[in-house]
């Protein structure tokens, strides 16, 4: 198969903005060589093609080219309830996400979820995600399925709860342990998919549930764990009340030996000191999600507090408490968030944002190696952002004067109506109706001069 040389501006975040003050690396007129949906070359372009003369040219100029976006929690069931807003996180679960979880249960309903699910990542430009999935196995068959078909890398796992749920929502430990062992050997480590050990949060998940969910680590220890934390006052004084000989909520994983570098815990809003220098122990990751914080009014996320306390953060969308599927709105709000902590918030630079939205999240799934920038030996999962002729973005985009300023550009204002095509390992999984990457060779790039 002949390589292909993207020719576009570009930027990724190769490091840490947070640890390196020159994490943001730029290509104004950058050339990226793919051989096999994997990265063999990058650089400026004019020296890849003097280098290359073979290869297929892609030219994406009058855009940016931006690593595909990794979402670190987001539900699958919850794709069609985006919007309640007025409601604290455990009555919104009542009124709004568990009726409709309960839905799942009819296969075919299902797959029309799974399926919206899926378009909704990919034409916002996110590649892979952490996905919080139904409590019905058959439902997580049909997701993995569907998601075979668009070529996304998903890491996902059926969600597991035996009390304060609706019956019907409800399992066993040896049912639990029994579904989720057939799913992780049918599905996990096959084609882009990963298999996630989910119980829902200790509120909904006695003891047993969550031995058995440790008992499937120790069985399959290359799978992953994902939960909620400290995400509501009133949900972590009943998980207190639950579980009364546990430390805090982070002990009700900790003693079930749920925790370790494949852990991504939920929200972490309201986390004790004591819970933070456990999870830098365990080299967890914690999954912010403005945008749910917000609409559910469950406050605002001590970023500083984490990463003082050496804990590895990254973003998740949410979706059903959320407001969507954008990682640029997401990173937005971060943002947003940080200003409104004052003195106590991190300020948050556009690099910063990229980094949350791209290699944090494929440091927090243990992909780093594979996705989350564009190093050489990477798989070419990336986003091109090319706003419609005549948007208010492509009019900002044509006067801004740094990477900086284009980058937070595309962060304030870019929605998925700039997102042009999305690739995951070299394959085109979308395109924008009506569109053809030849027509950027009309316009000049956006100014990426740091």
């Amino acid at each position: 198969m002949t390589p292909t040389l993207y020719r576009a501006a570009f930027m990724h975040t190769p490091s840490s903005p947070f640890t390196d003050a020159d994490a943001l690396h730029v290509q104004e007129d950058g050339g990226l060589l793919v051989d096999g949906g994997v990265i063999t070359a990058s650089g400026n372009f004019a020296a890849l093609r003097t280098a290359h003369p073979g290869a297929q040219v892609n030219d994406l100029r009058g855009g940016v080219l931006l690593p595909g976006f990794i979402d670190t929690h987001v539900h699958y069931p919850q794709v069609r309830i985006i919007g309640g807003l007025g409601m604290p996180l455990l009555d919104w679960l009542e009124r709004c996400a568990l009726p409709e979880e309960a839905r799942l249960a009819d296969h075919a309903y299902a797959r029309a979820v799974a399926k919206d699910f899926l378009h909704g990542l990919r034409c916002n430009g996110t590649t892979t995600a952490l996905v919080f999935g139904s409590h019905f196995k058959g439902a997580m068959d049909v997701f993995f399925e569907e998601a075979a078909q668009t070529g996304l890398r998903t890491v996902a796992g059926q969600v597991v709860s035996d009390r304060m749920l609706r019956p019907e929502l409800h399992t066993t430990p040896e049912r639990a342990y029994a579904e989720g062992k057939a799913l992780i050997e049918r599905w996990h480590g096959v084609g882009r998919a990963r298999y996630a050990v989910t119980p829902r949060f200790s509120l909904s998940a006695g003891e047993g549930i969550l031995d058995a969910c440790a008992a499937l680590m120790t069985e399959f220890p290359d799978v992953h764990f994902t939960s909620h934390i400290n995400e509501n006052v009133r949900e972590v004084q009943t998980v207190r009340e639950l579980f009364p000989g546990h430390l805090d909520y982070l002990d009700t994983y900790d003693r079930a030996g749920l925790l370790g570098r494949r852990s991504v815990l939920a929200h972490s809003v309201h986390t004790t000191d004591r819970e933070l220098g456990q999870m830098a122990a365990h080299h967890c990751t914690a999954a912010h999600c403005p945008c749910s914080n917000s609409a559910l009014g469950s406050g605002l996320f001590p970023l500083g507090r984490h990463l003082n306390a050496g804990v590895h953060v990254s973003l998740g969308t949410d979706v059903g408490g959320g407001t969507g599927f954008s990682m640029l709105k997401e990173g937005l709000q971060a943002y947003f968030m940080q200003q409104l902590l004052g003195e106590g918030g991190v300020p948050l630079s556009p690099a910063h944002l990229l980094y949350l939205s791209t290699r944090a999240g494929a440091e927090a799934l243990d992909l780093h190696e594979q996705i989350g920038d564009f190093s050489v030996g990477k798989a070419f999962d990336a986003v091109w952002l090319r706003p419609p002729e005549g948007s208010t973005l492509e009019a900002i985009l044509g006067h801004a004067e740094s990477a900086s300023e284009t980058l937070a550009a595309l962060y304030a204002n870019g929605t998925q109506a700039d997102v042009a095509q999305v690739w995951v390992g070299g394959d085109e999984v979308h395109a924008r109706t009506g569109f053809k990457s030849s027509e950027s060779v009309q316009k000049q790039p956006p100014v990426l001069a740091s």
